[in-house]
């Protein structure tokens, strides 16, 4: 019967009950929209591995280091595989077509990143040509390229005009995996970069370390330090986590904000939840006291209350989150360039279900309190 109720008091004030259930929807959207814009910052560092070090000038990023390094590094015990890597930073046609270019070491690289897939004959293609390129599947979609396609990039930090010819198109393991990024051989730039600028010949942006034991994160790290401690170009070395998050720290300030926004948008929205719960129970007071003198306990009342708030928040909040999968998609189509990793997660999901449900129990709280107090006589005199 107390279902039956529920939903017959649900849809008596039709029009508030379908402005209150726009509301939440539109809230549950957002709220969903701005932590998948936050999980989307932190996507670079969430795919990071425990196996994986970088090492870079101690300085800033902005200063290379001398590739002996890197036979240095090989030597630590603990040490794996280590892999070269420079920023590009050319431009493609135009300088929005912005998309990550390094220079690696093939095919160490990809060893050291196993969440990235690639038939075997591809890369056997690759190290085959030496202006060849492997680009990851997202940046193959985006532009249209397949295998054999040639790709002109106009240098900024490497002057002239470079063409790259794809040999290889690789897939994430999952869709948490950033494949918006393409590689190309290190030796093939820096043969290019012996030939106009002798000087800045054998110099490496960061090396890419892989490591045996991931909890000897912290010891090798010191260890890589250590090793170049007092040269001319002294190391720093930290987790691939930790590098990734560095780059985000720079806009912490713009991630804190949006957080905030999120959940000052549930906070919005359990105000006008209460404000109709309140309006509900303001209107059926001489109803609830003809409850109570029927034998009805407060406590009847009281369940009543609460569950007309939680069936009209969990409605429109189901609404809500089923929205979000053709919202955040069609999002997706126009962030695709900043965000190579836009995906409503599970986390988010449930975010939105937990914030649903503590809307519909506080929003009923006072509601409910003054429904169980008040006596059947200034509940009856209330109608008169």
């Amino acid at each position: 019967m107390i279902a039956k109720l529920i939903v017959k008091n649900i849809f008596r004030a039709r029009l508030r009950s379908l402005l209150t259930l726009i509301g939440l929807v539109i809230a549950v959207l957002a709220f969903g929209l701005l932590r998948t814009v936050v999980d989307a910052w932190y996507a670079g560092s969430d795919m990071a591995s425990a196996n994986r070090l970088i090492t870079r000038n101690a300085i800033s990023l902005t200063f290379t280091l001398p590739t002996y390094y890197r036979e240095r590094v090989r030597a630590i015990d603990g040490v794996t595989q280590v892999s070269l890597s420079s920023w590009f930073g050319g431009i493609y046609q135009d300088p929005k077509n912005f998309f990550p270019q390094f220079a690696v070491t093939l095919p160490t690289h990809f060893n050291l990143y196993p969440e990235f897939l690639m038939p075997p004959e591809q890369m056997d293609a690759m190290l085959k040509d030496r202006t060849g390129c492997l680009i990851g599947r997202t940046l193959a979609d985006n532009y249209g390229w397949k295998i054999g396609d040639k790709i002109p990039l106009q240098g900024t930090i490497y002057p002239g005009t470079w063409e790259f010819t794809v040999r290889g198109i690789f897939d994430g393991k999952d869709d948490g995996t950033v494949t918006r990024q393409m590689y190309f051989h290190w030796d093939y730039l820096n043969e290019r970069v012996k030939q106009g600028f002798p000087r800045a010949a054998d110099r490496v942006g960061v090396f890419v370390v892989g490591i045996r034991e991931g909890d000897r994160a912290a010891e090798l790290s010191a260890a890589i330090d250590a090793e170049f401690k007092n040269s001319l170009a002294e190391t720093l070395t930290e987790t691939e986590k930790a590098f990734q998050l560095s780059f985000v720290a720079q806009t912490e300030t713009i991630v804190a904000a949006i957080r905030l926004v999120s959940f000052v948008v549930i906070i919005i929205i359990l105000a006008v939840v209460a404000n109709t719960m309140a309006m509900t129970v303001r209107e059926r007071v001489a109803e609830y006291a003809t409850l109570k003198a029927l034998g009805f306990a407060p406590g009847f009342v009281v369940a009543l209350i609460f569950g007309e708030s939680l069936t009209l928040t969990l409605l429109g909040g189901a609404l809500g989150m089923v929205l979000s999968f053709p919202v955040i998609a069609t999002f997706k189509s126009f962030v695709g360039s900043i965000f190579p990793v836009f995906r409503l997660s599970e986390a988010t999901l449930w975010w939105q279900f937990g914030a649903v449900v503590v809307v519909g129990l506080l929003a009923a709280v006072l509601p409910a309190i003054r429904s169980a107090r008040i006596r059947i006589v200034d509940g009856l005199r209330h109608v008169a």
